[in-house]
């Protein structure tokens, strides 16, 4: 009992501290990491054996780990180490082609193309943002978006604030359609065994039409403002207008960061049928990068956010502290009480808790604690994991785009925004994108009572 209250209080203090944003949160989930295996495991319940467990370090040396034919996601207690090496090797990606000015070429070619009209632009900067979420990073996506739509807005002469939180929310919503899209996405994949095609055939259907949604959302919102204060494309000189070309500065890095983009995003969709982990995958495209673009190997490596991987790593142990003292198992329990054991009102719940919960806290650490719950739910009320998967997906994903401080990539565009001179506060940024979010949970769970019920 003593080892379950002081579980629960670790894992407390360190959410409240995560929240509070004081403290950098990788160190927060260390220090916890340490508590909980020195306290839980160590002065507690006398067990070796589940500090091992949680540690879960010889994953990593077995052949599953790397090569594993049939998906199972078995060994997904304690730290997803698959999670952490996937994470890692797709940051060395994006490091790599950020350097070779992939992603501002890309925004450019696509202001081009529309001809610098301002609701085009607006509208296909959404889309973009959402179909480049589903492969890299929402943060990078964000980062570069965000950028270069402040420099469009002040050649094109428009609010720019309008069209950054379309980004961030189509950011969120297109992370949710990938196993790669967003972390919760990956961990909820590797924990569990679902494959890049399950995460597309399942909630990216869910995600495609909540994006026409949210399209005909954001326009309606926005059209008249964005017209009323933009400036015609025929008053635009040619010297004034952004040349793409002028964002690659090696046509050699360029063109490889393409190809190992498309090797990156063709491993994804065939692992399911080659048997390569995502593990294996994250390797592969890391050891790519390097090797193509080894003049700035070092420069890539850097760049690294080794800060978010650490972060990770504490937190898999916290929560393996949770899961080994069966704390997880009475949540479940509590879950399927409250439910009355229905499917619908299981699937509803998780999915509403979690968009709520998202909303305030990082959906990283709610998605890597509610894993283990939703097993134990499935097991306890015979409901299908899958389904339960998709709706805990859908939750911490879109719930995150509810406030500014509820996903990260909600911060990364408020806060490049406001580094250029304009400020989004809470009112502004709720104001629209709450409503959006209500309105993307209301779609998928239609969606998900009829697909699956």
């Amino acid at each position: 009992m003593f080892a379950q209250i002081l579980a629960v209080a670790i894992f407390l203090v360190m959410f409240i501290l995560i929240i509070v944003d004081k403290i950098e949160r990788h160190i927060v989930t260390l220090v916890s990491a340490g508590l909980t295996l020195a306290l839980v495991f160590g002065v507690c319940m006398h067990s070796a054996g589940a500090a091992l467990k949680t540690l879960n370090i010889q994953q990593i040396f077995t052949l599953e780990f790397w090569y594993e034919p049939v998906m199972s996601g078995a060994n997904s207690s304690g730290v997803n180490w698959a999670t952490i090496v996937f994470i890692a090797g797709m940051m060395i990606m994006v490091e790599g082609m950020a350097k070779a000015g992939f992603f501002r070429w890309m925004c450019m070619a696509f202001a081009k193309a529309v001809r610098y009209q301002v609701i085009p632009l607006f509208l296909l900067f959404m889309v973009l943002s959402a179909v480049l979420s589903m492969f890299i990073a929402s943060i990078t996506v964000i980062l570069f978006l965000a950028a270069v739509t402040v420099e469009l807005a002040q050649l094109l002469r428009f609010d720019p604030i309008p069209m950054i939180l379309a980004e961030v929310f189509c950011a969120n919503l297109g992370g949710s359609a990938t196993m790669c899209g967003d972390p919760p996405n990956i961990i909820i994949g590797t924990s569990l065994g679902y494959s890049f095609g399950d995460f597309i055939l399942n909630i990216g259907v869910i995600a495609g039409v909540s994006l026409i949604a949210t399209l005909i959302y954001f326009y309606l919102v926005y059209h008249k403002q964005l017209r009323a204060t933009s400036v015609h494309p025929e008053e635009l000189t040619s010297s004034t207008v952004l040349d793409p070309k002028a964002a690659i500065q090696d046509k050699r890095s360029f063109a490889l960061s393409w190809v190992v983009f498309l090797v990156a995003v063709v491993l994804l969709i065939t692992h399911a049928y080659t048997g390569l982990t995502v593990a294996l995958i994250g390797t592969v495209v890391a050891l790519l990068t390097l090797l193509t673009s080894w003049r700035h190997a070092l420069d890539i490596l850097k760049g690294v956010d080794y800060k978010t991987l650490l972060f990770f790593v504490g937190l898999f142990i916290v929560v393996g502290g949770l899961e080994q003292t069966g704390i997880l198992e009475l949540l479940a329990a509590f879950i399927g009480t409250i439910s009355g054991g229905s499917a619908v009102a299981i699937v509803l719940i998780i999915m509403w808790v979690s968009a709520i919960a998202s909303a305030f806290v990082d959906n990283v650490p709610f998605a890597a604690t509610m894993v283990p719950v939703i097993k134990s739910l499935s097991v306890t009320t015979g409901a299908d994991l899958s389904v339960l998967a998709w709706s805990l997906s859908m939750g911490t994903d879109v719930g995150g785009s509810a406030t500014p401080i509820g996903a990260s990539a909600n911060v990364v565009g408020t806060s490049v925004a406001s580094k250029e001179g304009f400020s989004i506060g809470w009112g502004r940024y709720c104001k629209v994108s709450a409503p959006a979010t209500v309105v993307v949970l209301l779609i998928a769970s239609i969606c998900m009572i009829l697909r699956y019920f």
